[in-house]
């Protein structure tokens, strides 16, 4: 995906939304296993259900790295400035996430241009927000 311009970027532009999944078992364990998250909650049918769940489920952190990916292929890895998340549903093995952003501010000053969005990870099936979030890029 080719970085949008400053032209480009005015307030209420938007991507594409993005769907990702359905999140599967493996995609969690997977994840767990890179972050160290060893949390059985996230892999261990029985240890979940002791606990009140109905089954395992994501940890917070992989939905946000979801969020986090969709909004870098959108305005570029290395023009992250600031990302600021809240942790609103739990997701479960099924669940499709839908990624949604909007620019909602542009400032152009003597150390560059930037532009904030709000980003929203939502389950599809519910409509329910999983992770919402507001960032700050560099803009070229």
């Amino acid at each position: 995906m080719t970085t949008p311009s400053w032209g480009e970027l005015e307030v209420g532009a938007s991507p594409d939304p993005r769907s990702y999944g359905p999140v599967t078992r493996t995609d969690i364990v997977r994840y767990v296993g890179a972050s160290g998250d060893f949390n059985p909650i996230h892999h261990d049918e029985e240890f979940a259900r002791r606990a009140g769940f109905p089954t395992v489920f994501s940890p917070g952190l992989y939905q946000a790295g979801v969020l986090a990916g969709f909004a870098t292929d959108w305005l570029g890895p290395t023009n992250v400035r600031r990302i600021s998340l809240q942790f609103r549903t739990q997701v479960w093995p099924g669940d499709v996430l839908v990624c949604t952003a909007q620019v909602t501010a542009r400032d152009e000053s003597a150390d560059g241009r930037t532009v904030d969005i709000d980003l929203r990870a939502t389950v599809a099936s519910s409509g329910e927000p999983a992770v919402v979030a507001s960032a700050t890029f560099v803009v070229a």
